[in-house]
């Protein structure tokens, strides 16, 4: 999602007759505002996920399927390891749930024992977790037509030698005033570890994608707000990304979301690849 810029039409007067002189402009009169253009709302999927989860990678390739039909542009999906089957790793094999990854998965259970694989899809009002994967497709199907109120818009800037990243964040309105929280996660693609596969076996080669690593500004992330036709950034610094976390397998996600779901959502590399160069 590329940030939208403001256009303004410069009011001319129009001419009583070929010999008259120009007519006086007020200065309020001599810029019209346009509205920013329309942009398209992306889809965050957050799946809640589990490598000692039998049915996890079924998920998975699910969510892999979508992304290819609607661009991973469009759908941008997270791997939150938490819940029962979440497993935070010991002296032998790698672990990828997290202490945060937990927090969401009760907060979502809501008390109750949620089944996994579930995901969420744009945090939609009146929609908890979709445990039914034969429903995920439709899901995105329903949200990806929508306009969004503002676009999502990342830099990153990554210190191979300190491994400190720092990233802003800007969010454009595009149609009204937007309230919300902006949530700054980062993402972890490629990492080959342990996971149970449907026919029961563990699959030691298994490679993880989109894996949830950390929230940079808080669990919830932090009030924002968002006027039509300006900018709202924020900076964040994450001071060292850990040694056993690749670099340039690392990407920033970053979203604004409300009562009504996530407003939108963009997701982009700490170190810049040749497919967003080109972009």
């Amino acid at each position: 999602m590329k940030l939208k810029n403001i256009f303004l039409g410069v009011a001319t007067a129009t001419m009583a007759m070929a010999a008259a002189s120009c007519s006086n402009i007020d200065e309020g009169d001599r810029l019209i505002y346009v509205k920013p253009a329309e942009v398209g709302r992306a889809v965050l999927i957050e799946d809640l996920t589990g490598q000692r989860c039998i049915n996890c990678p079924t998920g998975t390739d699910i969510i892999t399927g979508i992304i290819k039909t609607y661009g991973e542009d469009n759908v941008i999906a997270v791997g939150i390891h938490c819940g029962p089957p979440g497993f935070a790793g010991n002296s032998k094999r790698v672990g990828l749930k997290t202490d945060t990854g937990d927090e969401y998965y009760t907060h979502w259970a809501n008390g109750t024992n949620l089944g996994q694989p579930s995901a969420i899809f744009n945090r939609k009002k009146g929609k908890g977790p979709i445990d039914n994967l034969n429903n995920w497709a439709a899901e995105v199907g329903l949200i990806i037509s929508e306009k969004a109120n503002l676009s999502v818009n990342i830099a990153n800037a990554y210190d191979a030698k300190t491994r400190k990243l720092t990233t802003k964040v800007g969010a454009f309105g595009v149609n009204g005033t937007v309230s919300g929280k902006l949530q700054v996660w980062i993402v972890e693609d490629g990492i080959k570890a342990m996971q149970l596969m449907p026919d029961g076996s563990a699959n030691q080669e298994y490679i993880h994608n989109h894996v949830f690593r950390a929230a940079v500004n808080g669990t919830w992330g932090e009030e924002v707000t968002v006027k039509e036709g300006e900018t709202t950034t924020k900076q964040y610094s994450y001071e060292h990304l850990p040694e056993t976390w690749n670099a340039e397998n690392i990407s920033v996600v970053a979203f604004v979301y409300n009562d009504n779901g996530v407003e939108n959502v963009a997701k982009k590399h700490i170190v810049e690849h040749e497919e967003e160069t080109e972009k």
